[in-house]
């Protein structure tokens, strides 16, 4: 059964009729602009006139584009900052340190130096930590009676006597500084040889000459 259109509607020739001699229209144009090159000027004119229709159309493609080129250089600068950041803190670190045993080699050196100076026989010993008495100045040193540490050594520093040995552990021992409340100890002026004692004043870690009389030469510093 032949479905098509009543006879009144026909109109010129059929769809296939058609699409063939468009076809043919097109494959003669095709070969006679291969050969004789004349729909050139027609494409540069059509190239021309169509530029802009292009670039309109590239516009959300680039507006995407750029987005995402965004979006991926601030993901790859905090990337970096933070990359910055951490090899600051290690060089902060590596600073730190240095500069800790740059302050234990000085300190060291200063402490050979006083032994080397001391008459008698020293040993160096290495400060745990503070007592636990906060009424106290004392501390504690990793240096016991098998170290042939006994009661009532000296104990000194680059710069003179710290305090004394007032307990004694096997390997610590316990130090009253000097400005503990309860220490004292004998000085003299250099300048003029008076003498007098200093006894601590506990928390404020300064001595104090007590009994001194009004005229005595004393001088600050």
């Amino acid at each position: 059964m032949e479905y098509s259109p009543p006879p009144l509607f026909k109109q010129g020739a059929s769809a296939r009729v058609k699409m063939t001699v468009f076809a043919c229209i097109s494959i003669a144009l095709l070969l006679i602009d291969s050969h004789a090159r004349l729909l050139e000027k027609a494409r540069f004119v059509a190239g021309a006139v169509l530029t802009p229709l292009q670039q309109a159309a590239l516009v959300p493609r680039n507006a995407i584009f750029g987005v995402g080129d965004y979006f991926s250089t601030l993901s790859s600068l905090e990337k970096q900052v933070r990359e910055l950041k951490r090899q600051q803190i290690l060089s902060s670190q590596a600073l730190q340190a240095a500069q800790l045993h740059a302050a234990e080699n000085a300190q060291l050196r200063k402490l050979m130096d006083a032994r080397e100076q001391v008459p008698v026989k020293s040993m160096l010993a290495e400060v745990l930590y503070d007592a636990r008495d906060v009424n106290s100045r004392k501390i504690i040193l990793n240096r016991g009676t098998r170290h042939d540490v006994a009661l009532g050594l000296p104990v000194i520093d680059n710069q003179g006597v710290v305090g004394q040995v007032t307990r004694v552990f096997p390997f610590t021992s316990e130090v009253t500084l000097l400005t503990d409340k309860d220490q004292a100890i004998p000085v003299q002026l250099l300048r003029n040889g008076l003498r007098s004692v200093a006894y601590g004043r506990g928390k404020a870690g300064n001595l104090e000459l007590r009994f001194t009389a009004p005229n005595a030469d004393i001088q600050v510093g």
